[in-house]
């Protein structure tokens, strides 16, 4: 199969059962590059909604975090490399063991954020997004005016800039995206029934024990290529 862009994500394991539950949610897996059946759940009322529409905008993302933006390949540079680039930086870092993972709103879109201290878990994303770049693309012209004209900080403008997104090192927030946004009428109905159905099988402590390299189809769905395990002590 051939990609458009790739991205570095944290991915669940595939045998975890919050991590089966959340893909059934959103509808599309990753891992088979198929799309998963959506659960039925009772109670999930919402006026005009249903759980496809809920998940409509993250569904092609599969369940994940992102830890290095989506990016087109450089001029030179090839999936081989960008394998072997994944390797080393997944040798050089340490496994991250945070508290937990909790619900969280995120303005009208609901989320899974990080419980306790982050600072592990944000020097490896910024290790992703630094140690990768030399064989990212500039962002085409059209794309940073988009980001851009939604509005951005003097420091997003700055990561914009330097590194083809707003969201990265100081601005990154690490979450694993449930929903798109939502109306403000239908935000309680889905969080009652994530809280009912997802946070009970959320892990505690959470791990992140490998880093999931994917790829962008020409229809814009992601899919597994690879999985890294991280086996360094986190040292440069």
């Amino acid at each position: 199969m051939t990609f458009t862009r790739y991205a570095i994500y944290f991915a669940p394991p595939t045998e975890a059962a919050w991590g089966k539950f959340a893909t059934s949610w959103l509808g599309w897996d990753m891992e088979s590059g198929t799309p998963a059946t959506q659960p039925e759940i009772p109670g999930l009322n919402i006026t005009g909604l249903d759980l496809a529409a809920v998940t409509q905008v993250p569904r092609k993302y599969g369940l994940h975090a992102t830890m290095k933006p989506p990016m087109r390949l450089a001029d030179g540079q090839n999936l081989e490399a960008l394998r072997l680039a994944c390797a080393d930086l997944a040798a050089r870092q340490a496994p991250v063991t945070l508290e937990g993972l909790h619900l969280a709103r995120l303005g009208r879109f609901l989320a899974l954020r990080v419980t306790g201290d982050e600072a592990a878990l944000n020097a490896l994303a910024t290790a992703c997004v630094r140690d990768l770049d030399a064989l990212r693309a500039p962002v085409p012209e059209a794309e940073l005016a988009k980001r851009r004209a939604a509005g951005l900080s003097p420091a997003q403008e700055a990561n914009l800039t330097a590194w083809g997104y707003p969201y990265v090192l100081d601005q990154f927030r690490f979450h694993v995206t449930l929903t798109g946004k939502l109306p403000k009428a239908s935000l309680p109905a889905v969080e009652a029934a994530l809280t009912e159905h997802l946070i009970p099988l959320l892990p505690s402590p959470f791990e992140i024990r490998d880093l999931a390299l994917v790829g962008e189809d020409s229809g814009g769905r992601f899919h597994m290529i690879q999985r890294y395990a991280l086996t360094g002590d986190g040292a440069a």
